[in-house]
């Protein structure tokens, strides 16, 4: 294809990127602003965090909108390949270096720069094709790529997922966001349909997940012990009825008093959260 032709398939495709873009920093705004979350950063504080605010979570999701922007643009209409996966791995790091450089250094969006951006280049690569599970299962065939850009220092691999022997947010996403398709979404919708408000059903959709994640944002903070508590404490707001019933709700105040106490933040099961409402959001634009 020749070069001004190239350029005005750019040009022309422009919206559709801008849109995913937009619907990625809309997703992380809404999942830093929703609450009350059990150990996580909202509209009340910093949660189990000393280094986080809310206002921070914002700012750093606004400065990721060029780099969801750059991976819409890099994938649109491509097939899975090695060059798509490098090439969209490159534009992360930039992204992360650059999301470090606003925040001073706080890790606050890594691990939604992983998922959020597969999600992204994987709607940009059929921009017809929004159903979630084809969504994830693009992005899944992305993420079982290698990537040969990746620093040595990340190819040993993640202390936490060493430990304990598990594949924390990678597998997850490798897998093709399982806890987000038969967790997260099926949860928000349902909570939906019996009533409840947007509020009440995002809650409950991030506490299904949190019943079965191995969060390796907890088990950093708190071990084995803090994971279990965790899953417990959430079975137990959603067994009550959910947040949305006076049972479920004192719940899930216990769960959060537990998370702050044990200094242990569900930070993957927050970055699972904004993937769930990204792709709720691909469905509602796909629809209009």
């Amino acid at each position: 294809m020749h070069s001004a032709l190239r350029s005005a398939v750019r040009t022309a495709v422009d919206p559709l990127a801008d849109r995913l873009a937009a619907h990625a920093v809309a997703a992380l705004v809404d999942e830093a602003e929703l609450s009350p979350k059990p150990g996580l950063v909202d509209s009340r504080g910093s949660g189990a965090h000393s280094d986080l605010t809310l206002a921070l979570m914002r700012r750093s999701a606004a400065t990721l909108g060029p780099t969801f922007l750059a991976m819409a643009l890099e994938a649109q209409y491509r097939a899975p390949g090695i060059g798509l996966r490098e090439a969209l791995g490159a534009i992360g790091r930039d992204g992360e270096a650059a999301m470090m450089h606003v925040t001073q250094g706080v890790n606050t969006h890594r691990g939604a720069i992983w998922a959020l951006g597969l999600l992204v280049a994987a709607a940009a690569m059929r921009p017809g094709d929004w159903r979630p599970d084809a969504v994830a299962a693009r992005a899944a065939a992305l993420a079982r790529l290698p990537d040969r850009g990746i620093p040595p220092e990340r190819r040993k691999g993640d202390d936490v997922c060493k430990a304990y022997g598990i594949r924390g947010a990678r597998g997850e996403a490798q897998d093709g966001f399982p806890h987000v398709l038969t967790l997260g979404l099926p949860t928000l919708l349902a909570s939906r349909r019996r009533g409840c408000n947007e509020t009440a059903a995002r809650l409950n959709a991030l506490l299904a997940m949190m019943t079965r994640l191995v969060d390796t944002c907890v088990l950093s903070r708190g071990g084995l012990p803090a994971l279990e508590s965790m899953r417990q404490g959430a079975c137990r707001v959603l067994n009550a009825g959910g947040v949305d019933t006076l049972p479920g709700r004192r719940a899930l105040m216990q769960l959060d008093q537990k998370m702050l106490e044990l200094r242990a933040s569900p930070g993957g099961a927050a970055d699972l959260l904004a993937a769930t409402l990204l792709l709720d959001r691909l469905v509602s634009d796909s629809s209009d």
